[in-house]
């Protein structure tokens, strides 16, 4: 907690709101590709929740004490929250305190998933924020019915995303990314910033359940997986092409690793 080991008081305020916002990302010889974005999206969310943005210096500088002795490679949660907002107090504003979390690598999802699509969208979600009962219910419903994750559709009748990564279809070699309220994953990002490297190139489109059940072949990303193939939407099988997934990693690999 801001540099510091945790306490039971640091932490309490933690566990009494949700009001807060986070990035998290897969660190490796203190390095991780797209470390821009995810000090971008600290700024963003900063800015928007709390009134003030965390200098960039002291937000490496809790990153960097974090990872201190830790194994080259691990999982690296940023969170930003602000002890003086309460539900008395909802008007207060400050600099927010940093929480740093540093938990083993996650490994990238492989297998083709399946997917339930389910009515549902994250409240503000063009910001990575605490509020995670909704997203958590959607994915233990699809789960309780037999498929891996849930594919948001929102009250607009768009589809946006997914617990927590981006999805896009691939349509003719093209990639299909959708075009709702959801929040700009990292993972997206940097595959956007590769795709002309591999020789793809992308549009967004507005996708509704119909033209849902048009697309033959979809992939989930984020900060953790480049790119892993959908199988299953509703039931509904869908082409897996790993020479298609292949070139999507490789475009997400073509981003260097930045030094925190």
């Amino acid at each position: 907690m801001d540099g510091e080991s945790a306490s039971v008081e640091s932490l309490a305020p933690l566990l009494l709101s949700n009001y807060g916002a986070f990035t998290s990302m897969q660190v490796e010889d203190g390095a991780v590709r797209g470390l821009d974005l995810h000090l971008q999206r600290l700024e963003q969310e900063a800015l928007a929740l709390f009134g003030v943005a965390v200098p960039e210096a002291r937000l490496r500088e809790r990153m960097q004490s974090a990872l201190s002795g830790q194994a080259r490679r691990s999982s690296l949660r940023v969170q930003l929250f602000l002890p003086a907002i309460t539900h008395r107090t909802p008007d207060a504003m400050g600099q927010p305190n940093v929480l740093t979390v540093v938990s083993p690598p996650a490994n990238p999802l492989c297998d083709a998933l399946r997917l339930q699509t389910q009515d549902y969208a994250r409240e503000v979600p063009e910001l990575k924020h605490n509020a995670t009962f909704g997203l958590t219910r959607t994915r233990r419903l699809a789960k309780e019915a037999g498929f891996d994750d849930a594919l948001f559709v929102g009250p607009d009748g768009l589809v946006s995303e997914g617990s927590t990564w981006n999805i896009g279809f691939v349509e003719s070699g093209r990639i299909i990314w959708p075009r709702a309220p959801m929040l700009l994953g990292t993972g997206m990002q940097l595959l956007q910033n590769g795709l002309d490297l591999v020789g793809l190139d992308s549009e967004t489109r507005v996708i509704d359940r119909t033209t849902l059940a048009g697309f033959r072949q979809a992939f989930i990303c984020n900060s953790a997986t480049p790119a892993c193939p959908v199988g299953n939407i509703d039931g509904r099988s869908l082409d897996v092409d790993p020479a298609i997934i292949d070139r999507l990693q490789a475009a997400w690999a073509s981003n260097a690793p930045q030094s925190i």
